[in-house]
């Protein structure tokens, strides 16, 4: 067994592949770019090296530097993680050819399943289903538009190094072809160092269900059930459970079975993951084969039991595998959520800047222990005042929960993502709220469409249904309420001007026109040494206990008897005097006031915001890598603009209208920030 390992890798991934070393004894190296220095992963691990500046293309995926860093601190083995250079053939012989031990697939398994080209070539010799396409290098766009006519649209046109989602499009006519094959081009190239791109058939309504894999170098491969991913954003996984809620367990083996005698005909050792494409009717086909750990690997680990790092790592120190077919367990349900930093309210732009406050729900469950199931595990590579750089990918963390069954593990995840604080930087959590909340997703009923289709016009707060949304408002009253108990007793107060409690109130939620809502609500006697009160909101009544402080940003207690945790803070957007209230995925700013405050209030005038639709500005913070008009020029409404470059991701800025342009503010090549205008149009 190794003593040393190096992490060719950062984030959640390197904290995760740590966590198993340090179980098994073994010790660590971290790697790290410029902008890494002060990364979870570099401080937990052993010893740390620095590959370079910021840029993943001059640090972590130089592997000259990161072999030469193996060897100066005497590793014996590198794990990949998962993208950068995990998939990397030349990379994985390189290490095998000075003496260091490569914790994933040989180099030669890699080159016949990891280009997606001659991975498919390879399943249909074996027999294997396979969707129509063409599997030949394409030269230009022209000639892409030609093949997609051939086969047929709709079309899918993919990157054949790619992964994670990354230069990837679907196409229903030519000039969607066109446009997706030049960009999911210049996005292999950016992400992978390989533009080669090719095109397939698109099977409308799929479902993405994956089989993980492990195979040893004494010829035993096995399947250790399924993932269900269909959840998808832009084609980047959303939302992974284990098992599917949708095959057969005539299918799953089905499935099984032939993806061991894929990885079999490659002599496949180490960790994989084949992907398949299923219909309605259970028909399934061979999308592509992942030779590395995947995102969602802790679902799995959560269902059968089995560190899938430490199999790994085993696997490439020559080790047997320690279980047969027969001993693959499926207990329970697991589902993992990938939180993000993007704003699901703008389009879900990626988000970066410092993580002013971050704090995990309680975790009962933790990577690389496979002992304690059926709780709540965070897998993430950040911390409480870490910074989220633009030149990464946009996943902070994975929220994952282990139930008996799937409801049980629906109600777990809810309940987590409550818990769950980031303040500084927006997150995708309500959208996931949302999703967990929706009839069709309880009751497994989706596929890879289903966000397209439910939210094909982008996600509003309207779109968060709260099923008890008096709640919040009750919940407000009762913190104000609180403070206010806190206040009448400070010591010191002078005669007629010291602070009166009051039991009515009046709770004016705000809203985003000035369309306010004015509630009022009652608040009983409030009993300070058990937290509790009882809120009276038109007809509802709240029992509402609660000891958490007023600080807390994360609070629990109980409302009528029943469990609950919500997120609420003092400062709004709208008004410092606010108070933010969160739960389900809902979230209200409300103003807690006396009646007669309120009726002062009603009276205000409300300011609307300035109009800023002569202006392109920047939705993120970003790099400008193209601005594709200048001063004077004629522009037409759905006109590319500009094109921002953020966390391995293109993002093209139409024109929302028709007009000439006055000036162009900002440089191709410049670093914006959020809002910063680019270009401004004559009035």
């Amino acid at each position: 067994m190794f003593t040393k390992i190096l992490i060719a890798n950062r984030g959640e991934i390197a904290c995760r592949v740590i966590a198993t070393a340090r179980k098994m004894g073994i010790a660590t190296v971290a790697v790290y770019s410029a902008a890494d220095k002060e990364a979870r992963h570099v401080q937990m691990a052993d010893e740390s090296v620095l590959l370079g500046p910021a840029p993943s293309r001059e640090s972590y995926l130089v592997a000259d530097k990161i072999i030469a860093a193996a060897q100066a601190t005497g590793a014996q083995a590198v794990h990949p993680g998962y993208g950068f250079l995990s998939e990397n053939e030349a990379f994985a012989k390189r290490c095998e050819d000075v003496g260091i031990a490569f914790i994933g697939p040989r180099h030669f398994s890699i080159g016949a399943m990891g280009d997606k080209i001659a991975s498919k070539k390879l399943a249909i010799a074996a027999k294997v289903n396979t969707i129509p396409g063409y599997n030949d290098v394409i030269e230009t766009a022209e000639q892409a538009v030609e093949i997609a006519k051939g086969i047929g649209y709709p079309v899918m046109i993919k990157a054949s190094a790619g992964g994670g989602g990354k230069g990837l499009r679907v196409a229903f006519n030519d000039k969607e072809t066109f446009e997706g094959f030049t960009s999911c081009r210049n996005e292999a190239r950016n992400s992978f160092g390989d533009d080669r791109v090719f095109i397939e058939k698109y099977v409308e309504e799929p479902r993405h269900i994956e089989i993980q894999i492990i195979g040893d170098s004494q010829g035993n491969v096995l399947y250790l059930n399924e993932r269900e991913c269909s959840i998808q954003r832009r084609h980047q996984k959303v939302i992974e459970e284990a098992p599917s809620p949708f095959i057969s367990d005539a299918t799953r083996k089905a499935m099984g079975e032939q993806a061991v005698q894929l990885a079999k005909a490659v002599q496949y050792q180490s960790a994989g993951t084949v992907e398949f494409v299923v219909g309605k009717d259970q028909s399934f086909y061979f999308l592509e084969m992942n030779t590395r750990l995947q995102v969602e690997h802790p679902v799995t680990e959560a269902i059968t039991g089995l560190d899938l790092v430490e199999l790994m790592i085993r696997v490439a120190a020559g080790e047997k595998l320690p279980l047969t077919q027969a001993d693959v367990q499926r207990n329970g349900w697991a589902i993992e959520c990938r939180i993000n930093a993007e704003d699901p309210f703008r389009n879900f732009l990626p988000s970066t800047g410092r993580l002013v406050r971050f704090q995990t729900p309680p975790q009962t469950m933790f990577q690389a222990n496979t002992k304690d199931l059926y709780g709540v595990r965070v897998d993430t590579g950040v911390q409480d005042g870490g910074e989220i750089p633009m030149f990464y990918d946009s996943m902070i963390g994975k929220l994952i929960v282990h139930g008996k069954d799937r409801l049980e593990a629906i109600a777990k995840m809810r309940e987590a993502l409550n818990g769950f604080v980031i303040r500084g930087i927006s997150s995708n959590i309500p959208f996931q709220a949302a999703l967990l909340a929706h009839p069709q997703f309880v009751a497994g009923d989706f596929n890879t469409g289903f966000i397209a289709e439910h939210y094909a016009h982008g996600f509003r707060a309207e779109d968060v249904p709260h099923d008890d949304p008096d709640f919040l408002v009750a919940l407000a009253a009762f913190v104000r309420r609180k403070s206010r108990e806190r206040a009448a007793n400070l010591s010191g107060q002078l005669p007629g001007y010291d602070v009166q409690i009051g039991q009515d109130y009046c709770v004016v939620v705000l809203g985003a026109n000035g369309d306010n809502r004015y509630i009022p609500v009652h608040v009983g006697e409030f009993l300070g040494n058990t937290g509790s009160a009882n809120i009276q909101v038109g007809t509802r009544l709240y029992a509402l206990e609660s000891r958490s402080r007023l600080n807390d940003v994360c609070i629990g207690g109980t409302v009528n008897g029943t469990a609950f945790t919500a997120q609420i803070e003092r400062g709004t957007s709208k008004s410092p005097l606010a108070l933010q209230v969160q739960h389900n995925g809902t979230r209200i700013e409300a103003l807690v006031m006396s009646p007669r405050m309120a009726q002062l209030h009603r009276m205000m005038p409300f300011k609307a915001p300035p109009d800023l639709s002569r202006f392109i500005l920047s939705p993120m913070p970003g790099l400008l890598v193209n601005v594709a008009v200048q001063e004077g020029q004629k522009v037409q409404a759905g006109e590319r603009v500009a094109v921002i470059e953020a966390m391995k991701m293109e993002n093209i800025l139409f024109a929302a209208q028709d007009g000439v342009v006055k000036q162009v503010l900002a440089k191709q090549g410049e670093s914006l920030t959020v809002d910063q205008v680019i270009v401004e149009f004559d009035a």
